[in-house]
């Protein structure tokens, strides 16, 4: 059974970084697809990063440049490192998995993820 959890979140001043991993068991897909996502208070759920068993990912335009998405070599810990870190980043951050990304790039529709951890709180202050 997959399981994901999320760590690494708390709160820091705006221009701060932190860096949120995803520990993922279970796992048995040879190829895999996996991302963050984040949710704010009274709004919807919205992919932040991406990123295929290839290397390849995808970055939500707010954050290209600002935030890195990686694993680490034996592909069973997914990491999110979050610098220059706004107000508007202030979020329950949740890991998510499903097997092969597929013909295109990595997604980042909520709907195309089936496992999902049980999120991790970012707040940044001003």
């Amino acid at each position: 059974q997959v399981q994901l959890v999320e760590s690494g979140g708390g709160s820091v001043q705006a221009g701060g970084s932190l860096r949120l991993s995803c520990a993922a068991s279970g796992y048995t897909y040879n190829s895999y697809c996996m991302g963050w996502f984040r949710q704010a208070p009274g709004k919807e759920r919205e992919g932040v990063a991406a990123i295929d068993s290839d290397g390849i990912t995808t970055y939500a335009d707010s954050v290209k440049g600002l935030f890195t998405i990686s694993q680490d070599n034996a592909k069973n810990t997914l990491y999110l490192q979050m610098n220059s870190l706004k107000p508007e980043d202030t979020a329950i951050y949740y890991c998510a998995a499903r097997g092969a990304c597929g013909r295109y790039r990595p997604p980042l529709n909520q709907s195309a993820f089936g496992y999902w951890g049980q999120g991790t709180q970012v707040t940044v202050s001003s």
